[in-house]
């Protein structure tokens, strides 16, 4: 096991892109639970987000629309202050990965009136450009291709924001950390393990260089998350007895799947379709489900021995994709989680982690109340939008931590853990039967995705 993997369970917190560990293509919808049907509600947000707020649920792949924040007056960041500045400096960013989800984080980055958005890169030159006349990036700043994303690093910016497909996260983070850019990446990290050790690796690099290194996980920028994690780490629950983890909603990426049969051998079409591709999303445990499995993590603050899984598809997708999962994870102590997800049925909606403990009981909803029961102590909150307050506290962390010189990086060894945690269950399930932490890390199963026929 390696160092950093060793230190998440004692504390909480060449070509274009065919290399190992490559991940991280240049265009991405938005990627969030997109099969529900609940209508985001309107409010105003400010550049720092107020967690106590109480607002409807809403689903992950739904946003605010209207979002509004003032933007206060900002100094430019100079290239001498990238590793610690002034509070109220500038960051220029490139954003990597121009789709959906992409130009919505972009625009958060923005509002919150501490970055630039000065360079763009998707493998889709429509995207690019779409994104270029909406943030107004200079014709020259725009890349195309596999390779766009390096063209991009050459430019004069602080920072870049991964939002691509996961396949490619690690190969695009790596190489923001070695062209000495700041880099913010979305979940999850990558696809496969030895993707994972890429990004363990790049995050050691980036805080010997000085540089800031954050995975978006919006659960754990919510306040009302981090205070249930607490009381469990603080052992008011009592002895932990087991975990239930899940994720459920409506049929995911069907958008996708009719964009496909349009073209399905057209690797184009099917770059635009990755969402239904398993080894560039790496399945929906690992691209959505984590969500649900990373709280879980977060909770118990270990790795699991080993996991039994299975599961399947039941729709009629012309991608190879599962529609939902079954695993039970084993810990250290006889602790058990159990995990289910399903994305293909219609009337549930919910991405929830319950802790039951000889003294208490945990209980979150991504779309509702985080609520912790003891004998002597009830706490019952709502979330309001994670899904968009969620991601505006990240990028606030991430401001503070790039002007501060903040480079502690605690985001990336619970992030590998919990990205690790769902490809063990993807290798269970897919053998419809066990694997264990110490089989996958030292196979490290690695995926690789035929790219043939993409333009350089």
């Amino acid at each position: 096991m390696t160092e950093t993997l060793k230190s998440a369970c004692a504390r909480d917190g060449g070509q274009c892109l065919t290399g190992a560990g490559s991940h991280g293509s240049l265009t991405e919808d938005c990627h969030h639970h997109a099969g529900t049907k609940r209508k985001a509600p309107h409010m105003k947000t400010a550049p720092r987000p107020n967690k106590n707020e109480t607002n409807s649920p809403m689903t992950r792949r739904h946003f605010l629309a209207g979002t509004s924040a003032s933007v206060l007056a900002f100094t430019v960041l100079k290239p001498d202050l990238v590793h610690g500045a002034e509070a109220n400096a500038k960051v220029d960013i490139g954003l990597i990965g121009c789709g959906g989800r992409g130009k919505w984080i972009a625009d958060l980055f923005r509002k919150n009136g501490g970055f630039n958005v000065v360079a763009l890169a998707d493998y889709f030159p429509d995207r690019v450009n779409e994104a270029g006349d909406q943030f107004k990036v200079d014709q020259d700043r725009r890349f195309s291709g596999l390779s766009g994303y390096r063209k991009l690093l050459e430019q004069k910016l602080d920072a870049i924001v991964v939002e691509t497909p996961p396949y490619f996260h690690p190969e695009h983070a790596a190489a923001g950390v070695e062209a000495g850019k700041h880099v913010y990446v979305a979940k999850p990290i990558a696809v496969d393990v030895p993707g994972c050790l890429t990004v363990e690796a790049s995050g050691r690099k980036a805080t010997a260089k000085k540089l800031c290194f954050l995975v978006d996980f919006q659960t754990r920028a919510n306040k009302f998350y981090k205070e249930a994690v607490q009381r469990v780490h603080q052992g008011e629950l009592g002895r932990i007895v087991s975990v239930e983890a899940n994720y459920q909603c409506g049929a995911t990426w069907d958008q996708m799947d009719q964009y496909l049969r349009k073209d399905p051998k057209n690797p184009e079409v099917r770059l635009r379709a990755w969402g239904v591709d398993r080894v560039l999303s790496g399945d929906i445990i690992t691209e959505q489900n984590i969500h649900a499995i990373d709280v879980a993590s977060w909770m118990i603050n270990a790795e699991p021995i080993r996991a039994v899984g299975t599961g399947g598809r039941t729709r009629e997708f012309l991608g190879d994709c599962w529609d939902h999962f079954a695993v039970i994870f084993y810990y250290p102590n006889d602790l058990i989680v159990s995990f289910n997800s399903h994305q293909s049925g219609f009337g549930y909606d919910d991405i929830m982690c319950r802790v039951f403990g000889l003294s208490g009981t945990a209980d979150t909803h991504y779309f509702g109340e985080v609520t912790v029961k003891t004998s002597d102590f009830h706490s019952s909150n709502n979330v309001g939008n994670l899904y968009t307050e969620g991601v505006m506290g990240n990028i606030a962390t991430f401001h503070d931590s790039i002007v501060s010189g903040d480079c502690t990086n605690p985001t990336v060894a619970p992030s590998v853990r919990s990205t690790l945690t769902t490809i063990l269950g993807r290798m269970a399930a897919y053998k419809n039967g066990e694997a264990t932490w110490k089989e996958m890390v030292a196979s490290k199963p690695k995926l690789e995705a035929d790219l043939t026929g993409l333009k350089a």
